[in-house]
């Protein structure tokens, strides 16, 4: 008679490993929407040149990676002085910690 209070781990620990690949997967689907964004996108800006939400979003993300007011305002093709208003604007609402909008 087969003992009652044997347990077989391997069907769990292979449901536990289809799971977490799942969730991998699901997460990098949801990383790369997030993580799209285009400095040279039209939409970026207004037809009077000012930035819309979508490029004050873009300047945001390119502080979340780190980049530099200069290096910033050259890829927006904003002035540097705008590209600092935005770099202030970005400390003040939490860094690279703020709730990130959607972007397309």
């Amino acid at each position: 008679m087969p003992d009652a209070h044997t347990f077989d781990p391997k069907p769990v620990l292979d449901l536990i490993a289809s799971i977490e690949a799942d969730l991998q997967r699901l997460k990098g689907l949801v990383e790369l929407q997030v993580e799209k964004f285009d400095p040279a996108n039209p939409h970026n800006k207004t037809p009077d040149g000012k930035l819309t939400e979508e490029g004050v979003e873009c300047c945001y993300r390119m502080f979340d990676d780190g980049k530099s007011r200069y290096s910033v305002a050259q890829q927006m093709k904003i002035s540097f002085a705008a590209a600092t208003h935005r770099f202030n604007a970005w400390r003040k609402a939490g860094g690279a910690k703020r709730r990130k909008t959607l972007l397309g």
